[in-house]
């Protein structure tokens, strides 16, 4: 592939910062060491957006209660919903990481946004965290009244891992006929786990997430890679597409996962799905929830929030 764009200068001064820490490939880590790593990225968002409604809650899953956060930007009038999934390749990440994306997603759709603390691997390997994402979105629509949200008007969403767990809920809700969907918001989603693409060989390394790490996150949550060929693990893989609710698909550049987030998308056009694909040039994978570091990611926030809040209007 030519390169149509330079690295973004933003996206290069991150990654020599995090080179110089000394911090270990994150194939490298422990789980534990993964998981902390993690969190202390959060200092990338910048100060949290304030709303009126941020609360805790409890929702009844397969195998016990999911952990989630809900978040209103007003008090008034039944509201759209965009259930949202963490990511962080289904073993690390949490409702604390992403608190702030999730803040900022409510203010800038309108919408009530709700975020899932789904079981993670490898304590917890497929299909615990896409069982407990589409259980909570099944609560989700049931509560509907309660929490003030209208049912007719719900989306899914996620980045990376969560990108994932939104197109397979999306799969789950259209072969288990529930519940409906509006729309899908898939932020550099994993589609496939056969990690063979072009973007995978020309962004193995050096782009903050790397091959290794992808084939690391694989190992823990499908370890068999026969279970990698299902379409609840991998949706690119799913022989039939359609039906499924219109989806937003964001892509980097300098990204491992690009082509098969862009193959998803060209896959659901073919279906007869209405799918736009958007590239951001010059930007790594990561980079929509650092917008407090890297200014091209609060155009890309800004432009899939306004997609997410005409599709739920």
């Amino acid at each position: 592939m030519v390169r149509t764009m330079p690295l973004d200068p933003q996206a290069r001064t991150l990654l020599d910062a995090m080179a110089a820490s000394g911090a270990a490939p994150l194939d490298q880590m422990s789980v534990t060491d993964a998981r902390a790593f993690m969190d202390s990225m959060r200092a990338m968002q910048g100060p949290p957006t304030v709303l009126p409604v941020v609360r805790d809650v409890q929702i009844e899953g397969p195998a016990g209660p999911i952990p989630a956060r809900f978040y209103r930007p007003r008090h008034d009038e039944f509201l759209p919903l965009l259930v949202y999934f963490h990511g962080g390749g289904w073993v690390i990440g949490s409702l604390e990481t992403h608190d702030n994306v999730c803040r900022d997603l409510a203010v800038k759709t309108c919408c009530a946004v709700l975020s899932i603390d789904y079981r993670l691997a490898p304590e917890h390997p497929f299909p615990a965290a896409a069982e407990d994402c589409y259980a909570a979105t099944v609560w989700a629509h049931d509560n509907a009244a309660r929490l003030g949200i209208d049912a007719a008007r719900i989306a899914v969403g996620g980045d990376s891992a969560g990108g994932n767990l939104a197109a397979v809920v999306a799969l789950m809700a259209r072969d288990r006929k529930a519940p409906p969907l509006r729309f899908q918001l898939l932020v550099y989603p994993v589609t496939c786990g056969r990690m063979d693409t072009p973007s995978y060989r020309e962004n193995a390394e050096g782009y903050l997430l790397t091959s290794a790490a992808m084939a690391w996150f694989w190992a823990h949550y499908v370890p068999a890679a026969a279970g990698r060929e299902e379409c609840y693990a991998a949706p690119l893989r799913a022989s039939d597409l359609r039906g499924l609710p219109p989806a937003l698909v964001l892509t980097a550049e300098y990204d491992p996962l690009r082509d098969e987030g862009e193959a998803y998308a060209k896959r659901l056009a073919e279906a007869g799905v209405p799918a736009e694909v958007r590239r951001y040039e010059g930007q790594i994978h990561g980079f929509f929830g650092m917008s407090a570091l890297i200014d091209r990611a609060r155009e890309a926030f800004d432009e899939a929030a306004a997609t997410l809040r005409a599709a739920l209007a």
